[in-house]
């Protein structure tokens, strides 16, 4: 059962008010002068406050309120706290909802308006406690993470990143090979190095191979090597990415780019760990790891028949699947920072809401060059939109007036469907609460959407 706490100088308006919440299943406590109030709110588990803004019958100034207000949030940063207000100045409440206040309603209230906004309240409450909790148990786990392999520098916080890397230090103290999967510019490589660099390989080499930057008649002898003599051009003899690899670790970028000859000579080693050099009769041995990796369906490829399907078998004994950035979000500004080198505090609020909003196609790597080209753009200055040149679908590019900037019209609409109540509003149109209410000032709609204040107390 949630807990709130009323404040207010009038026993009655505490009864109604406690009654009124009963119908919900919602417990009431109330305290009568703001010190028993601070006092409960020390002592007795609260959910939520609702607090008066005057408490002297020889004043309307809500002095008193807001010391209130500022104590509460000093003990509770978390705690919300509705605001009851009767003859305080509106712009007072307006200043403290800046500040942190969930909301504002006038006396005498609606008693429908009032329990939508406290349920909502409380809901917004769980949530974020549950988020919040969930935070601190992947905090957690991500230290523990740190503590049994090495990240190799990757920068993360998201949870589809630690849950896949928990399973790649899983497969790193393993031989089997492993397939990386996941869209270009995802940070494929660098999982197959930290698989590598946590492995009993370590020590040895890890020589990488990207199949699909190579035309198809030279791959064979960049994998096996080639005797001199063995093809136009080859002089001297050359070890191929098996012999290198010995001991170590081979990775097969772009995997599906392999043409079928290959993919019959590859499979062959796998099975035996023996190969010949091109223009060689002579059989060599080579004890490698292979991880491999890929943005293609090799499913659908081995469907169609352009990938055989005893070597995906042989490939993907254990898949690791890197999630797209858009998938990620969580790291979207940690990696920028990364890429400013840690420099966090050089993006804007409007650049980071830009990143934010940004659907990254290109994923890590299009991240990359942007913050290359914004730092460059920017100079020594804060990094603003304009100076990350990128498109939200269906947006123009950042900086320009209309980026994620609702209209005063969708505003005002949003508003009108969450009855007045901005937390509401603000979820409604994607933006934080003090987000909202800068675009509200913005457009004049500071006091214009806000309900209107008796003359005279409830």
């Amino acid at each position: 059962m949630h807990t709130v706490l009323i404040i207010d100088d009038k026993p009655s308006v505490g009864e109604a008010l406690a009654l009124l919440l009963s119908l919900r299943d919602i417990r009431a406590l109330c305290a009568s002068t703001p010190a028993e109030g601070l006092a409960l709110a020390l002592r007795e588990p609260v959910d939520l406050v609702i607090q008066d803004m005057n408490f002297s019958a020889d004043t309307t100034s809500g002095d008193e309120g807001v010391a209130l207000f500022r104590a509460l949030r000093e003990r509770s940063p978390d705690l919300p706290v509705i605001l009851l207000t009767a003859w305080t100045r509106l712009e007072s409440a307006v200043e403290l909802v800046k500040a942190g206040a969930a909301d504002y309603l006038a006396k005498p209230w609606d008693d429908a308006k009032l329990l939508a906004t406290v349920e909502n309240l409380l809901e917004l409450a769980d949530s974020t406690r549950e988020l919040n909790r969930a935070r601190q148990e992947r905090r957690a786990r991500r230290e523990a993470l740190q503590g049994r392999i090495n990240l190799d520098g990757l920068v993360f916080q998201s949870e589809p990143m630690l849950a896949m890397l928990e399973l790649a230090g899983q497969v790193a103290r393993t031989d089997l090979p492993v397939l990386i999967t996941g869209p270009n510019g995802c940070g494929k490589e660098h999982v197959a190095t930290l698989v590598h660099a946590n492995s009993p390989r370590r020590s040895g080499p890890f020589v990488a191979l990207n199949c699909g930057a190579l035309p198809g008649d030279l791959i064979e002898a960049e994998l096996f090597g080639a005797d001199s003599g063995a093809y136009t051009g080859a002089h001297r003899a050359r070890e191929g990415r098996f012999e290198a690899a010995h001991g170590g670790t081979l990775f097969l970028d772009e995997i599906g780019n392999l043409p079928l000859a290959g993919q019959v000579k590859l499979l062959r080693v796998l099975e035996t760990g023996r190969f010949e050099r091109l223009g060689s009769s002579r059989t060599r041995e080579s004890s490698v790891r292979i991880i491999s990796a890929t943005n293609a369906d090799l499913k659908s490829m081995v469907a169609a028949g352009t990938f055989r399907e005893d070597l995906y078998y042989r490939l993907n004994v254990f898949e690791l699947r890197v999630p797209a950035l858009a998938q990620r979000r969580d790291d979207v500004l940690p990696l920028a920072a990364h890429f400013l080198g840690g420099a966090m505090g050089r993006l804007s609020e409007g650049a980071r809401d830009a990143l934010l909003a940004h659907g990254w196609p290109g994923n890590v790597r299009e991240l990359k060059n942007v913050m290359s080209r914004a730092a460059l753009l920017a100079g020594d200055g804060m990094i603003q939109p304009i100076h990350l040149q990128i498109e939200a679908p269906g947006r123009p590019a950042a900086g320009a007036r209309d980026l994620n900037e609702p209209s005063r019209d969708a505003v005002l609409a949003a508003l009108a469907d969450a009855h007045g109540v901005v937390s509401r509003a603000a979820q409604a149109l994607g933006l934080s609460r003090q987000a909202l209410y800068r675009r509200m000032e913005r457009y004049g709609l500071a006091t214009e959407a806000a309900p209107a204040v008796p003359n005279a107390a409830g």
